[in-house]
């Protein structure tokens, strides 16, 4: 029985659906599946992005379920935490979260964890957790403010975007660098081309 090639990316992030174009993969669908993402009690960083892109997965699969349409293909969904130690900072909203998750990585390091789910035309659920170590040199109170300025902090775990202003606070990096856009491509690609995915098919009609 051949598997059928359409992917559904449950995420509406710009930056995964570019990271993912970046590999040469185009999905065939976003849908977005919002979850509650609020951390459980005694919840450890990495539990919590296994926990909430497996969530964000079946959410997905189970509105595809509902349309008459529908026929089986991959589901694919991630979800990024940005932790010191144990604690989880938020995704940043307002001017103050941005301000104080900066703040708490000033001259300090963390970790970035992304937890990637597929669920395959065939029922599998397939999980990937990738972790990448950050150090942030000192950010005086004046460089913090002028980021916060820019807004491009917004939305983003842990109050930066390390593709963006931010990446200039990166002292050192141990890991995967797409895991901290927010989509570990070596991981994601080899999950994908696990489960018979043909992640190479468009590369032969690739344009430099």
């Amino acid at each position: 029985m051949s598997i059928l090639q359409k992917l559904v990316l449950a995420s509406g992030s710009p930056r995964r659906i570019e990271l993912l174009q970046q590999a040469g993969i185009e999905p065939d669908r976003v849908l977005p599946a919002d979850v509650d993402e609020t951390p459980l009690r005694a919840e450890h960083p990495r539990s919590l992005a296994k926990r909430l892109s497996k969530e964000k997965a079946e959410k997905a699969l189970a509105s595809l379920s509902t349309e008459a349409d529908y026929a089986p293909g991959f589901v694919l969904a991630a979800d990024t935490v940005v932790a010191v130690g144990r604690r989880i900072l938020p995704k940043a909203e307002t001017l103050d979260d941005a301000s104080n998750c900066l703040g708490l990585l000033s001259g300090r390091s963390h970790r970035v964890y992304s937890g990637i789910c597929l669920i395959t035309p065939t029922g599998k659920v397939r999980q990937r957790l990738v972790e990448t170590r950050v150090r942030f040199k000192r950010l005086p109170r004046d460089e913090i403010n002028a980021y916060v300025a820019s807004g491009e902090w917004r939305g983003k775990a842990g109050g930066y975007a390390v593709q963006g202003l931010a990446g200039s606070f990166v002292v050192k990096l141990v890991g995967s660098y797409t895991n901290v856009v927010g989509l570990p491509l070596y991981e994601t690609v080899a999950l994908l081309s696990g489960e018979g995915f043909k992640v190479h098919a468009n590369w032969m009609s690739a344009r430099p």
